[in-house]
């Protein structure tokens, strides 16, 4: 009320607080400005310690004047009269800064309707005004401040970090000048859908560390590199100053939109480092955001909301044994962390016996699945289902696309290239075997088969791991020949004559490549598919079409493993942290010198998850362009870098 009186009388004190609510900075005032006003501590959500007075502190005094600044990319808020960036108010018309002023416009466009005439009249509100605007104001600055306390206590226990001693993503970005892939690449990932223009430039309030207050304070930080779900940090006011940069999470707990320490209560203190750079640190936030770009206001609520995950434990469901491929079990949520499933077979007492997947894997599905379609499945010694155990509704899963198998279609014996599981980074010769139903095709890889066919596997006719005869040799990718194969180099035409074979049509297979925003060298978390319980430190090195060569950093380049690009085991750089999952850094040097006298006991090792042995690539051929009387290859349709549609390439008939 006492700084309302002030307004009225001093036109020049006007004109000034006109110039402090430019930004979303209305209601902040400095302590070297004239005002007795302070924070009330019933309006934010825990009390603040007293500040010292000689320092250049901005903080929110509880007091909300509606003044209209006519700038562009600002806003001032029909129902509270909040002023503020645009791109950080509430629906998109933004006309208010909050859901619960929106809300409450509604309910109460009387008094809205007063408010809107006195800031389109450009006077400060009269003691009436300020009378009808206060419990909106207090009620919504409550329910803010509840939210916001829910919200931190949600992430602090999904949001754990998750040390790796001795590493750290920021310093290994930094000391050698690393791309990380962008958090869009990953749709099934937190926030990758809706990840919008965070980018370098956007401000955030953050904790300001370079402080000895006794409370928690804040100040403005601006972007200068995204890493993922890491970004960068310069506070501002440091310019070209990196002195104090650092990695944060965007995701994590203690990054806000600007506007919030407003809203919440919260003190703005600039850092003892620049201290003594500005006299006047309201005017130099004003001329720094203008314009600018922050989080939107619900940013923290998107994050939580993506990361609410659809299974949950106890939950029943058939996947791949990981002894014989070629079945499946029935399996048991045992936990859920960033939308991994721990599940243990179900006849394992002791819960030993697990196998680790996404939730979106091609490798589970609902029960009942096998026997749909035809595919083997080993029946549970468990007659009735546990107590507190429950079958997985069939909608959870990832749904595949529909084919028309009426017409052409893949039949048994046909031909064809696949990555073969038990060695992903292998492409190799394989053959259908068997066609079962809804477009599921049971796959072997030739020269390397069981007699019993148990180590078979399922892949579906638009799976992105089967592949035309000739895919490799157009995309001068080392095609795997059939174990015992004399006849080298390995030619197709030969080979299909020899084995009495025909191709698998390349009308059939799946050509889709959507733009995914992968380049060469980005890095990223992937997990080890051949030890799906780690998800490791890994880089993009190369890319055909929508398949990656994903490389595991510090080891040896026959660990690589093909993956699509589109699939649920690639992570963007701060997953683990987000998600609370432990991440495997790159190897150390005492590992990287024992590789060459121990890869073939370690290659071993990491194909129990799977079998007792995994299949080893027979000889490095020598590639070249196919040549034959009925069929000829063109080079040239396939881009080695490509990032979206194309051709596999082209087939010409005799």
């Amino acid at each position: 009320m006492e700084n309302t009186k002030e307004l009225t009388e001093h036109s020049s004190q006007v004109e000034r607080k006109r110039r402090d609510s430019f930004g979303m900075f209305d209601g902040y005032d400095s302590c070297s400005e004239d005002t007795s006003s302070s924070s009330s501590s019933d309006e934010s959500e825990e009390e603040v310690a007293p500040l010292p007075s000689s320092l250049p502190i901005i903080k929110n005094n509880g007091q909300v004047y509606t003044y209209p600044d006519g700038k562009s990319g600002m806003a001032t808020c029909e129902m509270c009269g909040m002023v503020g960036v645009r791109d950080a108010f509430y629906s998109k018309t933004k006309r208010f800064c909050s859901v619960s002023c929106s809300r409450s416009y509604s309910s109460n466009s009387k008094k809205a309707s007063i408010l809107a005439r006195l800031q389109v009249a450009g006077k400060p509100p009269t003691k009436k005004a300020k009378v009808l605007q206060k419990q909106p104001l207090v009620a919504k600055l409550a329910a803010y401040a509840q939210y916001q306390a829910t919200l931190q206590n949600q992430a602090k226990t999904k949001a754990a970090a998750v040390p790796v001693e001795g590493f750290s993503w920021g310093n290994y970005i930094n000391s050698n000048s690393f791309t990380a892939a962008p958090v869009t690449c990953f749709k099934h990932a937190p926030m990758g859908t809706c990840w919008g223009d965070i980018a370098e430039g956007v401000r955030v309030e953050v904790p300001n560390t370079d402080c000895s207050l006794p409370t928690k304070v804040f100040w403005i930080a601006g972007i200068v590199k995204l890493a993922g779900y890491n970004a960068l940090l310069r506070y501002e006011g440091f310019e070209n100053d990196s002195s104090l940069d650092f990695w944060c999470n965007v995701c994590g707990s203690d990054i806000h939109p600007v506007g919030w320490c407003a809203t919440s209560g919260k003190p703005l203190v600039p850092p003892r480092t620049i201290q003594h750079k500005y006299t006047n640190w309201k005017a130099f936030l004003v001329k720094r955001l203008t314009g600018a770009k922050t989080l939107p206001p619900d940013f923290s609520q998107k994050v939580s909301e993506s990361m609410q995950y659809p299974f949950k434990t106890s939950m029943r469901v058939e996947v791949v044994d990981k002894t014989h491929l070629c079945r499946t079990r029935v399996a048991v949520v045992e936990s859920v962390i960033g939308g991994r499933l721990r599940l243990v077979y179900e006849e394992s007492e002791d819960k030993t016996d697990d196998f680790w997947c996404h939730m979106y894997s091609p490798l589970i599905h609902h029960i009942g699945w096998s026997r749909s379609i035809g595919h083997r499945f080993k029946r549970s010694d468990i007659t009735k289902k546990q107590d507190g155990h429950f079958d997985a509704p069939p909608h959870l899963f990832m749904k595949v696309k529909e084919v028309d198998a009426a017409g052409e279609w893949f039949k048994e014996g046909m031909k064809l290239e696949a990555i073969d599981p038990l060695n992903l980074s292998a492409i190799c010769v394989a053959t259908i075997r068997k066609v079962l139903a809804d477009g599921y095709l049971m796959i072997g890889i030739d020269g390397s088969e069981a007699a019993d066919g148990s180590d078979w596997f399922c892949y579906h006719a638009t799976s992105p791991s089967i592949f035309p005869v000739g895919f490799c040799e157009i995309n001068m990718i080392e095609l795997t020949p059939p174990r015992g194969y004399a006849k080298l180099p390995f030619k197709w035409f030969d080979y299909l004559r020899e084995t009495d074979s025909i191709a698998a049509p390349v009308k059939l297979f799946n050509k889709e490549v959507p733009n995914h925003g992968f380049h060469v060298g980005m890095k990223l978390e992937a997990v080890d598919l051949m030890e799906p319980r780690l998800v490791c430190v890994a880089t993009v090195t190369r890319i055909i079409h929508r398949l990656l060569r994903i490389h595991f950093d510090g080891w040896e380049d026959e660990y690589d493993q093909w993956v699509d690009c589109e699939s649920p085991d690639l992570y963007p750089v701060g997953w683990c942290q987000l998600t609370g999952y432990q991440l495997q850094p790159p190897a150390p040097q005492s590992s990287r010198d024992s590789q060459s006298s121990s890869s073939k006991q370690k290659k071993k090792a990491k194909s129990q998850q799977y079998k007792g042995h995994k299949k080893m690539t027979s000889l490095q051929l020598k590639e070249e362009l196919l040549d034959g009387e009925e069929y000829s290859f063109l080079q040239g349709a396939s881009d080695q870098e490509s990032n979206g549609s194309a051709s596999y390439y082209i087939k010409q008939e005799p």
